[in-house]
């Protein structure tokens, strides 16, 4: 009962930061974007972290005599999420979206929110697959897909906006992406005796946002402020990490 009291919070918190940053797209403040982008940056450190120094090696115990399968899984999860991405939203990025006349053409609004869609049905498999193999990996592997939540509802209400929709139209798009952040974590839920096969593959989404998805937003800002931030995200991760092992043991 208490893992489901936890997959449900944390469930919950993803789906309030889609919706907050989804909100947060009417503001458009200078302070709002500037405030994303550095959690951008974190998130970016932190998740990489987390995915190389606590998934990968968590993988390795599970699959100690056919790691190459285990990481052929990983790739697969990585290659799913950039076909997803780039196959039906090829100008998709993080942030507030700015080029309103590719976003205008027939479709690309529609296609571009189906594959954050199924990005964030993937968050909720990483969410779940961690809580269910580890306390540990479950805080880190959550974490990591928090901190970028609410730049992804950023990014959905942005592009719904930029078609020319309503906000309504932009609220309801962050909603069903939310939504699939919990669907992912039922399914994990239901499909336990595949979690040692869905760790690997959200494991290489979680790889595919960092390191795809949200460094090259980071680098595309440039300058030292943003890679002093970057390696925040990782000092966090190790923040967390003594936390951990200080206040619960593990």
């Amino acid at each position: 009962m208490r893992v489901w009291i936890q997959l449900l919070i944390l469930g919950l918190l993803a789906a309030g930061g889609n919706l907050l940053g989804g909100l947060l797209i009417s503001a458009r403040g200078s302070a709002t974007r500037t405030g994303l982008k550095r959690l951008v940056a974190i998130g970016a450190g932190f998740m990489l972290a987390a995915v190389v120094l606590e998934a990968i090696p968590e993988i390795v115990e599970i699959w100690p005599n056919r790691t190459g399968i285990a990481m052929v899984w990983l790739l697969s999860g990585y290659l799913l999420i950039q076909l997803a991405e780039h196959a039906l939203a090829p100008h998709l990025h993080f942030g507030e979206e700015v080029h309103p006349e590719e976003v205008g053409r027939r479709g690309v609004a529609t296609t571009a929110v189906l594959a954050l869609t199924i990005h964030a049905f993937f968050d909720g498999v990483t969410i779940a697959s961690g809580i269910l193999t580890s306390l540990r990996l479950g805080v880190f592997l959550s974490l990591a897909v928090l901190i970028h939540k609410l730049p992804e509802g950023f990014t959905v209400a942005s592009i719904v906006l930029s078609s020319g929709q309503s906000e309504r139209t932009a609220l309801r798009a962050t909603i069903l992406v939310a939504v699939a952040t919990f669907a992912g974590i039922v399914l994990v839920v239901i499909a336990q005796p595949l979690l040692t096969y869905t760790l690997p593959l959200s494991a290489g989404v979680t790889l595919y946002v960092a390191a795809s998805d949200l460094i090259p937003e980071v680098n595309h800002e440039g300058g030292v402020r943003a890679s002093l931030l970057v390696l925040a995200g990782v000092a966090l991760f190790y923040i967390v990490k003594l936390v951990l092992q200080t206040a619960l043991g593990v």
